[in-house]
């Protein structure tokens, strides 16, 4: 994909299965916390934080955001091309990136489409948003060594990261001031606002007088979301350096990811006495600290899948990840009908957790085994089309 429609080879000739294995992880997590029975009842790191600080949840989108540069590698590839050829894949990128931004509007609005309610940004938005300014920067340098590349996209993060640091801190909002990070004063929050209109943001970003005050996907935090994709484009450089290595040096490979991601999560962990971590306005702590999270998980999948051939038990990630782009448009349609078809007064999605899961579960554990029915649901839903190998692309 994007987030499914790119498939990287691993180092045996088949699908670089600790990538599908990856996304399909994510995709479950996104449903798990997602569809509880009720918020009431949550663990905590199955939900997002409030405002500053992060949990497992906050983790779930920066990974995306990963997994989607390092396929690019993959997907765009590096051998020389006519003027032709590279307008042909300028032409893909622009139309993939198209297509997942409108995809996201339609998910938004789903099922109304009331224009004046209608949430703008979005999840779906800003990997297309990623995904097009990543993908022409690597087919503006992919003839480059990788040496040369990694020294391109290790630099923009770093500019990318100072330069949003320094927005937060150092611009004057009018009315307000600077240097402010809550939800109301913070300048991601008041751009968005801006741009968008209250009524265009996320429902649930916290309100002011009414007001719906930010959106976590919204413009300007897309400026520290790209280091994400870019990380991950490096990483998918380094893997299709060696597409034939053996097991033995995929393991080599995978081990050296490993303390490239414990020194970005460490460094996010230790600048955010001076910028907190927050993934609402994605921080630039918040990018280095999840980008690092992500890179050490998938560099131990690279090494337990693809390096020492692990395959027991990876089936139901398989099913998801293989689809995920169908996956995420399928729990959505579902969470959506789940809140809008009524029973006896109370939607569907409250009956079912009231009458199934409640009579003989504690809340909290009653609340999340339902989300799990719901992760159980997509995947069979999803399994025929994994049964018979077929995989929707953009």
């Amino acid at each position: 994909m994007l987030v499914g429609h790119l498939f990287p080879r691993s180092a045996t000739g088949g699908r670089l299965l600790s990538l599908d294995v990856f996304r399909g992880m994510v995709i479950a997590a996104m449903i798990l916390v997602t569809d509880p029975g009720t918020y009431a009842h949550t663990w905590h790191q199955l939900r997002h934080a409030e405002w500053n600080g992060a949990t497992a949840t906050d983790m779930i989108f920066p990974a995306f955001l990963f997994m989607v540069g390092l396929a690019i590698p993959f997907s765009l590839g590096s051998r020389a091309e006519s003027d032709t050829t590279r307008s042909k894949t300028a032409f893909r990128i622009i139309r993939r990136s198209i297509t997942l931004f409108l995809l996201g509007l339609v998910i938004n609005g789903f099922p109304d489409y009331v224009w004046n309610t209608l949430r703008l940004p979005g999840i779906l938005q800003r990997i297309a948003v990623c995904y097009a300014l990543c993908g022409f920067l690597y087919l503006s340098v992919r003839e480059r060594r990788q040496r040369d590349r990694t020294i391109v996209f290790a630099s923009i993060s770093v500019v990318l990261l100072a330069s949003y640091w320094a927005m937060l801190k150092l611009i004057e909002v009018p009315g307000i001031g600077r240097g402010h990070l809550d939800p109301y004063g913070a300048l991601p929050a008041v751009v968005d606002r801006a741009v968008f209109g209250a009524n265009h943001l996320w429902q649930w970003g916290i309100r002011t007088n009414g007001n719906i005050t930010y959106d976590p996907e919204g413009l300007l935090s897309t400026i520290p979301a790209l280091v994400p994709t870019l990380v991950g484009m490096l990483v998918g450089g380094w893997l299709q350096l060696f597409p034939t290595a053996s097991p033995a040096a995929v393991r080599t490979l995978g081990s050296k990811l490993l303390p490239l991601g414990a020194g970005l999560t460490v460094t996010g962990l230790a600048l955010s006495p001076w910028l907190p971590i927050n993934k609402l306005i994605f921080t630039s702590t918040f990018a280095l600290f999840s980008t690092g999270v992500s890179l050490l998980v998938f560099g131990l999948l690279y090494i337990w899948v693809d390096g020492y051939g692990f395959r027991r038990g990876i089936t139901p990630a398989l099913v998801l990840g293989t689809n995920a782009i169908l996956a995420f448009v399928v729990s959505s349609v579902i969470t959506a009908m789940l809140d809008r078809i009524h029973v006896s007064g109370i939607n569907l999605h409250a009956y079912l957790y009231r009458h199934m899961f409640t009579p003989w579960l504690p809340p909290t554990l009653g609340s999340h085994t339902y989300a799990l029915a719901i992760v159980l649901l997509n995947m069979a839903l999803l399994y025929p089309l994994y049964h018979r190998r077929i995989f929707l692309r953009l």
